[in-house]
């Protein structure tokens, strides 16, 4: 390198003509990658602790309120949890492919894995968009519109409500609580999918220009940077469902006799 170096010219501009993907502030690719990857996980720090609040607000009122989270959960569907589990599951396995493919030069495998996963992540979405459909059906949209009553007629035991049927005043008093304390699960649940689902939207956004840069032979073995940080944030948000989804979606499903 330093024999093409020409006068008044450092064997370190050398560098950056030969890869013009290295940044000017930096000395090689090596350390732009390291200090790129510094960055997404000082940003990922953040966003566990934003995520890691709403989780611990929901342990709390789970702890206090039970029944009424068993029941609402209840009310979930677990087919379309699970489906869309697997979905972002199957889509962390590709970005990771294209992560290797970029590794062997590969560019054609590298473009299809991540049109797969720009796939399943609008999947992932229009799935979660049925699913608040059918919430807002059923009424458990955190409003004034908000109705628990299919709760409280599906988990009488549950709820004690068979205990207090010679009680007329206690049982309107408990039917107004599991309103309430049902109110806090939906208000829980559409925020943190709701806040997930910005998340994926973001991601994918973010693959789609990494896509068009596979497209165009941007990255080789040598420089794939883009591509492996957008992956640590597609599994970062991949990694928030699968905390999600036991919680949200697998809270006492067996029915209590």
């Amino acid at each position: 390198m330093s024999d093409r170096a020409g006068i008044g010219e450092t064997p370190l501009a050398v560098e950056h003509e030969d890869r013009p993907e290295l940044r000017h502030h930096f000395a090689d690719v090596e350390q732009q990658r390291n200090a790129a990857t510094l960055g997404m996980w000082w940003f990922l720090g953040t966003e566990i602790m934003f995520f890691g609040g709403m989780f611990c607000a929901y342990l709390v009122y789970r702890r206090w309120y039970f029944p009424e989270f068993a029941a609402a959960s209840r009310s979930l569907s677990l087919p379309i949890g699970t489906f869309n589990t697997t979905v972002l599951i199957c889509s962390s396995l590709t970005v990771a492919m294209s992560v290797r493919a970029a590794q062997l030069g590969n560019r054609k495998l590298q473009v299809r894995m991540l049109l797969l996963t720009l796939l399943f992540g609008l999947a992932f979405l229009g799935i979660k968009t049925k699913e608040w459909g059918d919430k807002y059906k059923e009424h458990h949209i955190p409003t004034f519109a908000f109705n628990a009553h299919d709760l409280i007629e599906d988990n009488q035991h549950l709820f004690g409500l068979d205990k207090l049927q010679g009680d007329p005043v206690k049982l309107r008093e408990r039917e107004a609580e599991i309103q309430q304390h049902s109110k806090i699960f939906f208000s829980l649940y559409f925020a943190l999918t709701g806040m997930h689902a910005i998340h994926m939207i973001v991601g994918v956004g973010i693959f789609v220009v990494v896509t068009w840069m596979a497209y165009k032979g941007r990255f080789t073995p040598e420089y794939h940077t883009p591509l492996e940080i957008a992956g640590l944030y597609w599994h970062f948000v991949d990694i928030v469902w699968i905390y999600l989804f036991p919680l949200l979606y697998l809270i006492d499903r067996k029915p209590i006799s």
